[in-house]
């Protein structure tokens, strides 16, 4: 998601400002989302999504979204962003997940995570598992000055396959930036964490700013029926 040059537009300083404060009100919705139970059993999936909408808006005002606020739950979360399978009652041993993309201040925030009911030990692996990854991509990013797309998909990828999951969408992340930024493009790989961004992360973009990632983890199991999601900021803290 670059953003086209203004002339006038904020300072480096001010936009990795914006984007880590974006993050910091979308962890603070979200801890109140889990403090309050809004993701859980008997309740459909639409439903949940605008219990967190209408949450969004009393903590934050009037609070629009950059892309469709998404609550997954059960086989449904084996599907990918694209898709848009039916809405479903959560059930009282699933699993679920919850995607959303909040603006606040005009920056994107983009924020995922994932909830289990009952007691499916894969399914609380799968839980343990994603911060976990994610924390291993982002030791990976601060390590490796030069680190491209494809080494961070590679990496991702043979994490999750040795703890037993697949990727369940086709990259693992994003650019990220303020809004409204331009619609990503799947054909533009270097807007992406796929394979095929040969490109360093760690650059400017054509209208010369600094490139800002979201880390995305879509982690599945297809032979068990589902999946989970974890994603944030992954060069900002």
């Amino acid at each position: 998601m670059t953003v086209e040059a203004s002339g006038t537009g904020p300072t480096e300083a001010q936009r990795a400002q914006g984007l880590v404060a974006a993050q910091e009100k979308a962890i603070a919705l979200f801890d109140e989302v889990a403090a309050r139970g809004l993701v859980a059993p008997g309740r459909t999936e639409r439903e949940a999504s605008d219990l967190i909408r209408d949450l969004a808006n009393e903590m934050f005002g009037d609070t629009r979204h950059w892309h469709k606020r998404i609550i997954r739950s059960g086989p449904n979360t084996l599907a990918p962003y694209r898709d848009n399978p039916p809405d479903r009652v959560i059930g009282p041993d699933d699993i679920a997940f919850a995607d959303f993309g909040p603006i606040f201040e005009e920056y994107e925030a983009d924020f995922g995570r994932t909830y289990v009911f009952g007691d499916d030990p894969e399914k609380h692996r799968l839980l343990d598992d994603l911060p976990r990854i994610f924390a291993a991509g982002r030791a990976l990013f601060a390590a490796e000055p030069d680190l491209t797309g494809r080494r961070l998909h590679a990496e991702v990828e043979r994490l999750a396959g040795e703890a037993g999951w697949e990727i369940g969408i086709w990259h693992a992340g994003h650019l990220v930036g303020e809004f409204p930024h331009e619609t990503n493009d799947g054909a533009k790989s270097e807007s992406y964490i796929t394979p095929e961004n040969e490109n360093p992360l760690r650059r400017t973009d054509r209208a010369g700013q600094v490139c800002h990632w979201i880390l995305e983890l879509h982690l599945v199991d297809r032979e068990r029926g589902f999946g989970g999601f974890y994603e944030q900021l992954l060069d900002l803290a």
